[in-house]
């Protein structure tokens, strides 16, 4: 599979947890990321090409506890772990304050190649 992805994805120290800002339900938590798009490893498969509104929880170091950005799912599949699935997003709309902080995270939280 010819992959589209223009950044690489960096995985952090930390698993951070993402839910939908219409209900508060959590909906998994975060695997990889960079400011494109987002792997999310949840106990239940998230439907393809449905438009989320997320809210990620930040760890204590930030001076903000979460970041809200809109994302499309666009792959799903059973993790190495069969009791997971890992979807595959593309973030879609985030404010350039979070996109920072998302970057921050990256920096500061990700581990090096």
């Amino acid at each position: 599979m010819l992959s589209r992805r223009k950044l690489k994805r960096r995985h952090l120290i930390y698993y951070l947890r993402l839910f939908d800002r219409s209900n508060g339900k959590l909906l998994g938590h975060l695997v990889d990321i960079t400011t494109e798009g987002i792997k999310v490893m949840s106990e239940a498969p998230l439907p393809m090409n449905q438009h989320f509104q997320f809210e990620m929880m930040l760890p204590e170091e930030f001076n903000t506890e979460k970041i809200t950005f809109d994302a499309t799912s666009v792959h799903c599949s059973n993790d190495v772990n069969p009791d997971f699935y890992a979807t595959g997003f593309t973030i879609d709309q985030i404010d350039s304050d979070h996109a920072a902080l998302i970057e921050t995270l990256i920096e500061e939280f990700g581990f090096r190649d």
